[in-house]
């Protein structure tokens, strides 16, 4: 008897509480409504001041909410998360820059990988990944030059897609589209002269500084020798050598002459140019090449020679 004594108001708590749960079903409901409007008030307050600290705040706040109230799917869901992705890729941007600053180069292509594996149309991390791969190899350090290569190939085609809205970490678009031009074509020139010869080709057709760098012209004018014209030549000698002149030889020639005639256009360029005096040395032996090349396709004459560099910068590029 006296064991049911004790038990008896512990039976009447129990049942007590569990009446009052059941009469109050939304106090838990409540609870974590609040605690969800506390969270998004913190986070919608916080992302709209552009403050370094502030959007710190809101990026805390976001990520609490998506873990406590993600799977509630409420209509503010989308928001947090976009803020959170963008908050997130901005930061891991943020890093890579700071580390290419640094002249970190190794450390950038380290950090550069782990962001295009997840974003490999990230224009930003192209951009800095061709910066940096044309870094080492203006120091000799030749490791990088294939990957720098695709990561410059991959930023022009979003340019050519028209799909770059931001043009960092360039300062516009078309200085960015003749910088990784000039950088290809640097770094295929070697290699691949046709192709380097397109590309520094772009580049001076440019709205960007390199439409008046003499050194793009000269290249440009070295690459369509080494290039275009060695192979049609290479071409010519096979099957013309040593022959009676023909319809189709004749052909060959003209396409051969006009090949050099753009070559002698971007020497002629890369002359007219170089004004300044830190440009005049180069400019002398830019002329030397241009002089013998002229005079190739002139019967050995100079006749015209002056006016062309003089006059060639008004007429469009060949």
């Amino acid at each position: 008897m006296q064991k049911q004594k004790i038990l008896a108001p512990m039976l009447l708590l129990l049942i007590f509480t569990v009446c009052t749960s059941a009469q109050n079903p939304t106090m838990p409901s409540q609870n974590r409504d609040a605690e969800k409007d506390a969270l998004y008030g913190t986070f919608s307050g916080a992302k709209r001041v552009p403050v370094a600290e502030k959007q710190r705040l809101a990026y805390e706040a976001a990520r609490e909410y998506l873990r406590k109230f993600a799977e509630d799917k409420d209509p503010e869901l989308g928001e947090v998360q976009k803020f959170v992705a963008e908050y997130e890729k901005v930061n891991r941007e943020q890093s890579l820059f700071r580390t290419f600053q640094a002249k970190n180069y190794e450390e950038t292509f380290k950090l550069g990988h782990v962001i295009l594996e997840r974003e490999p149309e990230n224009f930003f991390v192209l951009g800095i990944m061709s910066q940096a791969g044309l870094e080492n190899a203006r120091a000799g350090k030749s490791q990088t030059n294939t990957e720098t290569v695709d990561y410059i190939k991959r930023a022009l085609k979003l340019l050519d897609a028209n799909s770059v809205t931001k043009a960092a970490p360039f300062e516009n678009i078309e200085f960015a589209r003749g910088f990784l031009n000039a950088g290809l074509g640097s770094l295929v020139k070697n290699q691949s002269p046709v192709e380097a010869a397109a590309a520094f080709s772009s580049a001076a057709r440019s709205d960007s500084p390199f439409r008046t760098d003499p050194i793009i012209y000269h290249r440009l004018g070295t690459a369509i020798l080494n290039g275009e014209f060695a192979q049609l030549s290479a071409e010519y000698n096979q099957k013309f050598g040593n022959k009676p002149p023909s319809s189709e030889q004749q052909a060959m020639l003209e396409r051969l002459s006009k090949i050099i005639a753009r070559a002698i256009d971007a020497y002629a360029r890369a002359v007219a140019l170089s004004k300044s005096p830190q440009q005049q040395e180069m400019g002398a032996k830019i002329l030397e090449q241009l002089t013998a090349l002229y005079k190739s396709t002139h019967n050995g004459s100079v006749a015209g020679l002056d006016e062309l560099i003089a006059t060639v910068l008004s007429k469009p590029m060949p």
